[in-house]
């Protein structure tokens, strides 16, 4: 099963849970296969939640749900040490980082330290506790949800950690055809907390994962996308309208998701098209608008649209 066989039946199995959700789910299966994670910004009741269950599900791999909270601490995501009286001796519980797919509910709710919590498990794959370093599951996916709208009581995020996500998704409300087929189901007796009664058939295993990003490691890309890719990043450093254009780590970010889009849609090599497909997503929490832009009305997706149309494609 190659790269785009493997989409093709995840695809089909995921709407059988989720309607109109295609960019969505895609997005998420990028990140998967490249190593990446994924800022889901939508309001609630967009099926944010169900997205991640639905993929945890279909790849046969452990999921774990962390509501982000002002008073939750960083030990309650990575784990502590804990004196058990039986044996007197220190043994350490694991939080909730260790699995496959972690969904941070409201990430946005916590404060800063225990945000950072996830720095270290996001880069590096591995969490250091009391000074003992302790490696991850593989795959390794966090999948952070925040509200657009409600800002009371946030602590927005720091460009630091916005950079650790390869993808900010836009979760947008359903078209009304769509919403309506949701509403048939749920009258039929969907239940968005029972998945397994949906007929949702795992198509992949953790193991599989290796081979097709091996397939995606071998997608060929010319020299000539290369110096595109620095172009585009490079003319968000240039923007007068962005006090913060995009770092190296998008660039690499982009190369990485173009690679794997080409292989999603069969070919084994990028084309311009496949850098315009995810340069969206990638860069539009990595740039910073100057407060004059935003009082304009512009956002971080028209800049980019438009940095788009501006820098030449290589033949």
């Amino acid at each position: 099963m190659n790269v785009q066989q493997a989409y093709y039946a995840l695809s089909t199995e995921s709407k059988k849970a989720l309607v109109a959700q295609d960019e969505v789910f895609l997005q998420m299966v990028i990140a998967l296969l490249v190593r990446g994670h994924v800022l889901l910004e939508g309001v609630p009741g967009t099926a944010k939640t169900l997205a991640a269950k639905t993929l945890a599900h279909l790849i046969h791999a452990d999921f774990k749900r962390v509501q982000f909270t002002p008073d939750l601490m960083p030990s309650d995501i990575v784990g502590t040490q804990v004196f058990d009286v039986n044996s007197s001796k220190f043994f350490l519980k694991h939080g909730p980082v260790f699995t496959n797919i972690l969904l941070a509910d409201e990430i946005n709710r916590a404060p800063a330290k225990t945000q950072a919590a996830l720095l270290e498990a996001m880069e590096e794959r591995h969490v250091t506790i009391e000074g003992e370093r302790t490696i991850l599951p593989e795959p390794f996916l966090v999948m952070a949800t925040q509200n657009p709208v409600e800002y009371e009581g946030t602590y927005p995020l720091p460009e630091a950690q916005l950079d650790r996500f390869l993808f900010k998704t836009i979760v947008r409300y359903p078209p009304n055809d769509a919403e309506t087929d949701i509403l048939r189901r749920y009258h039929r007796g969907f239940d968005a907390h029972k998945l397994s009664e949906v007929g949702l058939t795992p198509t992949l295993t953790p193991d599989d994962l290796s081979a097709l990003r091996q397939e995606i490691d071998a997608v060929t890309v010319e020299d000539g996308i290369l110096k595109y890719i620095t172009k585009l990043s490079d003319a968000t450093r240039q923007a007068h309208d962005l006090a913060l254009g995009a770092s190296p780590r998008a660039s690499i970010a982009i190369l990485l998701a173009s690679k794997a889009y080409a292989a999603l849609q069969g070919r084994n090599f990028v084309v311009p098209d496949d850098v315009k497909a995810v340069a969206l997503p990638v860069m539009r929490h990595r740039i910073l608008l100057k407060p004059e832009a935003e009082i304009e009305g512009l956002d971080p997706d028209g800049i980019i649209q438009r940095i788009l149309a501006s820098v030449d494609v290589p033949r």
